[in-house]
């Protein structure tokens, strides 16, 4: 993909209106017991259970907390409403395009009227959102949405923002899942387990698996990792595992520039993991230095099970 400079645009987008007790109606099937790992099904509007009668409650906000213990994270509530904003000004505009066409591309299902898609690591659920938004306005398939994450926090926002889907805090390490279950797997700027995408993947499913590449906010990168081993980075290992566990069918690059002001900046850094090892200083160095674009830069992974 060319390099070009993308401006942030006005806030858009249709508002998906689904009851929580839809949501869960039209997905139940999909979910497995954590615990004992049997099927999973709507008890009652505030709960669901499996028939060795493990129970999990369905939240007030409309997601079910699947995950067996807690688990701290450090991606925290100020870190999701920052990328959520980030989010809605379009940040992320140009890579949900490629994704969409690259789905168009690479799904061949024989039931294409009844398609599931995962967001494993969904965080406050934009991506799969936006994501199902497109495919569904140029299609006629009937898409479902899940989306999982370890981090509460984003769920809560996700299943705030997103009335559509499916939310559940789990664990990528066991995801409460049936086998074979999703025609598409998305794992966005998120850790992988391969293993277990390969367990819930149908067979003519398709994994697609985004990682920053070298010029990936390097800006801020410059800034915070000057006279490091971190100043530069490559996605090599990253690329080889994906190879390892999955068939590697197509690469992308998708490159970018964003424009934003100082206020927009200052969310950039509370998202990113860059700003995890970075100095108060630092951070205060980068939002001195009149940044007035940063650059975008992802390497898009389209993989296939393995015969």
């Amino acid at each position: 993909m060319p390099k070009n400079t993308y401006n942030y645009p006005d806030k858009a987008g249709e508002e998906q209106l689904s009851s929580g007790k839809d949501r869960f109606k039209d997905n139940i099937a999909q979910l497995k017991c954590p615990v004992c790992s049997e099927r999973l099904q709507q008890d009652g509007l505030k709960s669901i259970t499996c028939v060795n009668k493990h129970c999990f409650n369905i939240s007030k906000k409309g997601y079910v907390n699947l995950l067996l213990n807690s688990k701290k994270s450090q991606y925290n509530k100020e870190l999701f409403e920052s990328r959520n904003i980030i989010c809605e000004n379009g940040f992320f505009s140009p890579l949900i395009e490629a994704i969409v066409v690259l789905i168009e591309r690479n799904l061949m299902i024989v039931n294409a009227n009844d398609i599931k898609l995962l967001d494993a690591g969904c965080g406050e659920g934009f991506h799969l959102s936006q994501i199902m938004n497109r495919l569904q306005k140029e299609s006629h398939a009937n898409y479902h949405g899940v989306g999982i994450d370890i981090a509460k926090e984003g769920i809560q926002i996700a299943a705030r923002s997103y009335k559509k889907m499916l939310w559940c805090v789990a664990d990528l390490a066991k995801i409460p899942l049936m086998d074979q279950q999703f025609d598409v797997i998305l794992n966005i700027l998120s850790p992988s387990n391969y293993r277990e995408f390969e367990r819930i993947l149908s067979d003519e499913g398709i994994l697609i698996k985004v990682v920053p590449d070298s010029a990936y906010l390097q800006e801020l990168r410059k800034i915070f990792y000057r006279d490091t081993d971190k100043e530069t980075y490559s996605n090599s290992k990253v690329m080889e595992h994906f190879r390892q566990s999955f068939h590697l069918v197509e690469t992308e690059n998708v490159r970018y520039d964003v424009t934003m002001n100082k206020e927009q900046l200052k969310h950039i850094i509370k998202m990113t993991p860059l700003s995890w090892g970075a100095t108060e200083d630092k951070i205060c160095r980068a939002l001195n230095q009149n940044i007035e674009s940063v650059t975008v830069d992802f390497s898009v992974l389209i993989g296939k099970r393995k015969r």
